[in-house]
């Protein structure tokens, strides 16, 4: 077996050490029941893919009602669905992983047909860019508050669980980031204004969820923060924008931050003539205070290396382990040869790729399939 630097084990602020710096990233597998429910099959595919990573991140879960983004997502918005995250956290952490539950509210990013009728909410009365983009309702300062505070249940239901942190999904153009972005909030009271203002929403999150967490005495509990680096709106989040949000986040009571972008060595969405690449300028404004998860196009072991020979402290697998569930475990073994990059779609059941995750991969989304031509495509489209 190579001696791979991903392969070290990596301690957290907290106190806790991943016995690698391999993470299953969160992944729309759209397996919940409807109500949000964790599934047999959800159980099944988690199963197939735990037990070697150092970090293994679940599929997003909304905090109340009003955060559902699509069909077959989990819930974490009511206590009656710890039972069902026991299970899950369970499955996750065999082997020794740390099991992650990412937690958001998807903000305008959803309909009223998903929302039963209810109107999408956002930070101002500003639809989005997409053909099904709805007018959103903009919540009210004592929504706000309530909107906190349900993050902070969510955390607290994730610790009864036995999950072994959270992440918080500031991502994705999701309700967090629709805070931060200039695009989505146009707000004259407290939670907007500029870049600094609009870091509050974030930050209140961040340090309720905190409070939370010291209030359960969950002291080995980790707490992440996940973002996107630019938007291309007009106006919208700049790299400027982020690298003093990032400044800020470095010294907030968090264990990790997870950059979310389609390609890891991606150069600037909106500076042609800006060649750092997007990730690099992110660590460096860290100084180290953060570990850093970089995600995207992350296939081989030489493709993992690369990233750790870059300081990027963790690497997270999407697409991938969706190929390879077994992917650490044939590094470890000396078997690379034996890495699967591409899959036969009669293979789906044996990997735990059930309908409608199936029928997600199959709607012109690039995918590896055997014998189908496609264009490399990014890990962001999974990682929701």
């Amino acid at each position: 077996m190579k001696q791979y630097q991903f392969l070290t084990p990596l301690k957290l602020p907290n106190g806790v050490t991943l016995k690698n710096r391999i993470v299953i990233p969160p992944m729309t597998e759209r397996l919940a029941l409807e109500d949000g429910t964790v599934s047999l099959n959800e159980l099944d595919y988690l199963n197939k893919r735990s037990g070697g990573v150092g970090m293994f991140i679940s599929p997003v879960a909304n905090v109340n009602e009003l955060g559902k983004g699509f069909e077959g997502e989990l819930s974490a918005a009511d206590d009656r669905f710890i039972p069902g995250l026991a299970k899950m956290a369970a499955v996750m952490k065999q082997g020794n992983s740390k099991a992650i539950l990412q937690i958001f509210s998807a903000g305008r990013k959803t309909t009223s047909a998903l929302l039963r009728g209810k109107q999408p909410v956002s930070a101002s009365a500003v639809p989005g860019r997409r053909e099904f983009n709805e007018m959103p309702h903009a919540l009210t300062e004592a929504e706000v508050e309530q909107t906190i505070e349900d993050f902070a249940q969510a955390v607290r239901r994730a610790i009864l669980a036995g999950f072994d942190g959270v992440e918080i999904h500031g991502a994705n153009t999701y309700l967090i980031q629709q805070f931060f972005s200039p695009h989505s909030n146009r707000r004259t009271d407290q939670w907007g204004g500029d870049v600094m203002q609009r870091m509050r929403f974030a930050l209140s999150i961040i340090k309720r969820s905190h409070e939370m967490i010291e209030q359960l005495g969950a002291k080995q509990f980790i707490l992440g923060y996940r973002l996107s680096p630019e938007e291309t709106e007009e106006p919208g989040i700049r790299i400027d924008d982020t690298l003093r949000f990032v400044d800020v986040l470095a010294d907030q009571p968090l264990d990790y931050l997870h950059v979310s972008m389609g390609n890891l060595w991606r150069k600037s969405l909106n500076d042609p003539d800006e060649q750092r690449f997007t990730i690099l300028r992110i660590k460096d404004q860290l100084r180290g205070r953060l570990p850093l998860i970089g995600v995207g196009s992350l296939k081989t072991p030489a493709d993992v290396e690369k990233a750790m020979a870059a300081g990027i402290d963790l690497a997270a697998i999407g697409r991938e382990y969706l190929v390879e569930p077994h992917w650490i475990e044939k590094v470890q073994a000396g078997r690379e040869a034996d890495i699967r990059y591409e899959v036969d779609p009669n293979d789906a059941e044996e990997l735990g790729l059930y309908p409608p995750l199936m029928d997600f991969l199959t709607s012109g989304i690039p995918f590896p399939f055997k014998n189908h031509q496609q264009e490399n495509g990014d890990d962001v489209f999974f990682s929701k």
